[in-house]
């Protein structure tokens, strides 16, 4: 795309009315969610640090990791391959939908689930920009096979034909009434621009979807070296059912998504969904090592062009870990959105990347930009956008091979002096003594330089006054004030230190109230806790009052015995049909609200996805006051959800939707503590 095509662009977007109207309401949202986020956080300008520089070591020891991280990942049973471009990864991703097993024919109930020849296969996809990149979605089609998009923002533009418009939030170019003009022409449904009523029509449509495919393919949006499994953060639920309920599933990971440890995931996951839509925690953190019980799970690791970003000026663009921000707080992607990029990845970050993976013909993007900093503000891993961003237009002037040289343009005063200037620079002696000879110089002239008028080619006095310099030189007044200076540091240490204790004390009051803190943070979140000595007890009361009679149950979660006698039947295998899913929580997380499932006997990570809703067992002393503090209980688990609320999706106008492909209800039985 040159430099004209992409002028016409812009020219089409800001004439876009109703585009405008929605990337402002994007980043009004977008960018206010963030800030209250970010604000439960106090310490997140040194996590940001942190995450930083945990992501500055991966891309440095990049192969060492890599080299890690699979063979943890071989050991757990799945199978890894590695693909140098997008021809070899969409080759590997074939071969592995060809030989993989059917389900069978008498599940396909649903009219839009179209009859397939045998060598066909029906995939189920979660969303991955990778995919985007290597346009999986035509080359599947070719082969014969249909990919059909689950996250509804996908969906949507999937069903128009087009790319997504934002990596978090596809459709966001689209009013309401877009939506339901497409879901009328393409699903059969009568006109309706009522939001929960186009997510259920999307609801169903893909409930069929899921439990007919063949194949589940997903992106990845973390790599944990030291276990080698993979991490997946998604608010819909579909991510879940694709990685659960096919017998295949194929996770397609950019080869620099990886973070060294499970505390360094911990860490990301504080930063990530606060950044990407003003969550503390997505409603759906999975975290998975092994396949399931009959089972293919492959990864795809790609380069695409990473290894030779690397090695360039712009390696600190891989530091990213996708999470849209820098895009909602651009002022010109605000103008613009994302097809008028013409590139998978738009945005400040799409800028850079787009010329770094693909190549100069995407050089014209970082034009669009006004180098403001505010994507450096919001990126939590303090990525040097701006800076980044001139670099890919530095390349924009290399012509025929030829690089600018050293000083080119520069008037010969002004060069002369920056070379002396260097020479002082890089001796110590000669630099003190010329700081003392300029301040002389400048003491002199100073006076008269508002009306002396030096010539306008070294700038000082033909426009502004020569500054006064120092009397002494740096050096000589910080010795002199070393001791002061040591003095101040001590008292604010001291005072750091009587902070710091008073923190812990506090601290220590807070874990006493973590239950209260669990109990507000998921009713703010459309959750409820219902305290309670009997569990069983409860649980039937609550069952009967729904008119349940039947549940998918956890094994050595409740009383069988006493729900078979209240009428209540029990199945630990996975049913579609069953409205109610019963777990037990392994933890409980008190700054988020959130329970800790694990894979286990009785399918408990179907149970608390497929029912509508989800009830949950939690002993008040199994509560802890966040991830960090709990992650490392699942270094062990073969999979493992991290479930934060009920199931959502803002992809419509970013109107808020409860249940789209997970449960709409989830209720928390806190056992209190004797």
């Amino acid at each position: 795309m040159n430099s004209d095509q992409f002028r016409q662009r812009i020219r089409v977007s800001l004439a876009n009315e109703p585009l405008q109207e929605a990337l402002d309401g994007n980043a009004r949202r977008r960018v206010g969610a963030r800030v209250s986020a970010f604000g439960s956080l106090p310490d997140w300008p040194e996590r940001r640090q942190r995450a930083h520089a945990v992501r500055a070591d991966v891309i440095e020891h990049l192969d060492s990791y890599l080299e890690q991280f699979i063979h943890n990942a071989q050991t757990n049973g799945i199978t890894v391959h590695r693909a140098q471009d997008a021809a070899e990864a969409v080759s590997i991703i074939l071969k592995i939908i060809d030989d993989s097993p059917r389900k069978g024919e008498e599940n396909q109930k649903d009219i839009r689930v179209h009859p397939r020849s045998s060598a066909s296969r029906l995939v189920a996809k979660s969303k991955s920009m990778i995919s985007e990149e290597i346009d999986l979605n035509h080359a599947l089609a070719a082969a014969g096979h249909r990919a059909v998009e689950t996250d509804l923002g996908e969906y949507i533009v999937q069903l128009r034909g087009e790319r997504p418009s934002h990596i978090i939030t596809p459709a966001v170019h689209l009013r309401r009434s877009d939506v339901a003009k497409l879901f009328h022409e393409q699903l059969g449904i009568p006109y309706t621009e009522d939001i929960p009523t186009l997510t259920n029509t999307a609801r169903k449509v893909l409930r069929e979807v899921f439990l007919t495919a063949d194949v589940g393919l997903s992106g990845v949006n973390f790599g944990v070296a030291e276990t080698g499994g993979i991490c997946l953060v998604t608010n819909e639920g579909n991510g879940r059912m694709v990685t659960t309920l096919p017998r295949t599933h194929i996770a397609l990971m950019g080869m620099e998504r990886l973070v060294p440890s499970l505390n360094d995931l911990a860490l990301m996951l504080t930063l990530l969904p606060r950044s990407a839509t003003g969550q503390k925690l997505s409603v759906y953190t999975q975290l998975i090592h092994r396949p399931m019980d009959g089972q293919q799970r492959h990864l795809v690791i790609l380069d695409n062009g990473r290894s030779r970003l690397r090695n360039s000026p712009l390696r600190e663009s891989l530091y990213c870990i996708r999470c849209g921000s820098c895009l909602n707080a651009c002022p010109v992607f605000r103008e613009l959105g994302g097809h008028a990029y013409g590139a998978v990845y738009s945005g400040p970050i799409g800028s850079i990347i787009s010329a770094g993976l693909f190549g100069s013909e995407y050089a014209p993007l970082a034009q669009a930009s006004s180098l403001c900093g505010a994507c450096k503000d919001a990126c939590p891993v303090d990525i040097d956008l701006p800076k980044l961003l001139t670099r890919v237009r530095a390349g924009q002037a290399e012509k025929e091979g030829k690089k600018r040289k050293e000083g080119e343009g520069l008037a010969a005063p002004l060069k002369l002096g920056l070379q002396a200037f260097s020479l002082a620079a890089r001796a110590p002696r000669l630099f003190a003594a010329s700081q003392k000879l300029a301040a002389l110089g400048t003491g002199l002239v100073s006076p008269f330089s508002a009306w002396m008028r030096l010539p306008a080619v070294t700038g000082w006095g033909y426009s502004k006054d020569f500054p006064k310099f120092a009397g002494k030189p740096f050096r000589e007044r910080f010795v002199r004030q070393a001791a002061k200076h040591a003095k101040v540091f001590e008292a604010r240490k001291n005072e750091e230190t009587l902070h710091a204790a008073e923190e812990v004390l506090r601290s220590a009051q807070n874990d006493m109230n973590m239950a209260m803190r669990f109990t507000e943070e998921l009713t703010a979140l459309g959750g409820h806790v219902i305290p309670t000595q009997d569990a069983t007890a409860s649980m039937i009361e609550f069952l009967r009052a729904r008119v349940v009679d039947r549940i998918h149950l956890e094994p050595h979660t409740l009383d069988e015995s006493a729900l078979l006698a209240a009428g209540i039947t029990v199945t630990h295998e996975p049913d579609p049909a069953v409205r109610v899913g019963v777990t037990k929580a392994l933890r409980g997380l008190a700054d988020t609200g959130s329970v800790l499932v694990v894979d286990g006997e009785g399918h408990p990570l179907e149970a608390s996805l497929l029912p509508e809703v989800h009830l949950v067992l939690l002993r008040a002393s199994d509560i802890l006051p966040s991830l960090e503090n709990a992650i490392h209980l699942l270094k062990e688990a073969r999979a493992a959800a991290v479930i934060t609320g009920p199931s959502r999706t803002g992809d419509i106008e970013m109107t808020l939707t409860i249940g789209v492909h997970g449960p709409g209800e989830i209720h928390v039985f806190l056992v209190e503590n004797r």
